[in-house]
């Protein structure tokens, strides 16, 4: 059995990963990393292989396929397996940089679990924004990351490096996936993980958005299952 550790995005917990969770356990012992140490995304792969199984399949979502992307380049020999899910090996942009900054003077000048809540279920596919466990799911993982977990995550995805330069160096069967009407790292980033990285195949969920592993739970575990036993 395979060990498989998941990686949350910006402003998410392991509720993230419930479906998948509960889909997988199966087949190999879960962990889910916390991404509440460390100030750079180095330091935050430093502390995840720390308490990471010497080896192990690994998933990422958002901020935690950025993570995973650094933790291929410092202990590639640890990974068996990889899974990007709706991220990205671009370094942030100066949008992302005004968009990221202002959510959080927002949150900082008004109720700050509201705004925090509301700032993950925005980056939802429309026809999934309203939906009440969809809501409630995002209002939990907000306030529990709270504000400073959030203002610190900012800091830390906005100076990430560019990944695209490592990734013909990953030498792992790798799935990359993506909702289709992913507007915060949008279908052309996934392409262009999927080109740069080795035999990895991709993925495109439609009716989906950023959230791919809640939204669309058994698309992605259909996908992961795949991955995971091929």
């Amino acid at each position: 059995m395979t060990p498989l550790v998941f990686i949350p995005g910006l402003l998410c917990t392991a509720e993230l990963f419930t479906p998948q969770l509960a889909a997988l356990w199966p087949h190999g012992p879960v962990m889910v990393a916390s991404t509440l140490q460390g100030d750079t995304i180095a330091e935050m792969a430093t502390a995840i292989l720390a308490q990471a199984p010497p080896q192990f399949a690994l998933v990422g979502l958002s901020m935690g396929g950025m993570i995973s992307l650094e933790i291929m380049r410092q202990a590639p020999q640890r990974v068996l397996k990889l899974a990007l899910l709706d991220t990205s090996a671009q370094p942030a942009s100066p949008e992302q940089a005004i968009f990221f900054r202002g959510l959080l003077d927002q949150a900082r000048s008004e109720d700050a679990a509201t705004v925090l809540g509301e700032t993950l279920i925005s980056v939802l596919h429309p026809a999934h924004q309203h939906d009440p466990a969809l809501r409630a799911v995002n209002q939990r993982m907000g306030a529990a990351v709270g504000l400073a977990g959030f203002a610190h995550q900012v800091e830390v995805v906005l100076s990430r490096p560019d990944s695209r330069p490592s990734l013909a160096a990953i030498a792992v069967p790798t799935l990359v996936l993506v909702g289709e009407q992913d507007q915060l790292t949008p279908p052309d980033a996934a392409r262009e993980l999927a080109a740069g990285i080795p035999h990895a195949s991709l993925i495109i969920i439609p009716d989906c958005g950023h959230g791919s592993t809640i939204e669309q739970p058994q698309a992605v575990n259909d996908a992961l299952l795949s991955w995971l036993l091929d």
